[in-house]
């Protein structure tokens, strides 16, 4: 992710720390660091994972304290995808959507400006919206080709 939106993301970090009265660790800012470095939705292994090949190991205490603390001041986003639960950073990214295969579990970020646009416009009773996830759940066309297939060798079987 671009140095910009870190540096802004850390800033938001650390006001949120000094206003809380939180100690500034080196393990939060380097797991905020990762977190702003890894590409699209991640588990906290696979962030972990990542801290590990940057020669920085944190507890898993202080790896979900910090996650908690990120979604808190909102630079995370937590999503329950299946039976598992994902991560993304969300600094830019507070409105959109994705497609969850229900086969495979694969999750992909869709635009989609006439929806993105409609939700931002709603008026909604005594609340202000900070933002939202769609989720459009199906089948990916990798799985619905491997389908496809499957059900062509079962008729031919048959004949």
């Amino acid at each position: 992710m671009e140095d910009s939106v870190k540096s802004k993301a850390e800033k938001i970090l650390s006001d949120f720390l000094v206003e809380s009265g939180k100690r500034k660790t080196p393990e939060r800012f380097a797991i905020l660091d990762s977190v702003y470095s890894m590409k699209g939705h991640f588990t906290l292994e696979e962030l972990s994972e990542e801290l590990q090949n940057n020669n920085f190991r944190v507890s898993k205490a202080t790896l979900y304290n910090t996650m908690n603390l990120l979604l808190t001041v909102r630079l995370v986003v937590k999503h329950h995808i299946g039976n598992v639960t994902k991560y993304e950073a969300t600094y830019i990214n507070g409105y959109h959507c994705h497609q969850i295969c229900t086969t495979c579990g694969k999750v992909t970020e869709v635009n989609t400006a006439a929806i993105t646009n409609t939700l931002l416009a709603l008026k909604l009773k005594r609340f202000r919206q900070e933002g939202f996830t769609l989720y459009f759940y199906g089948m990916c066309s990798s799985c619905q080709t491997k389908l496809k297939r499957k059900k062509a060798k079962k008729n031919i079987k048959l004949k």
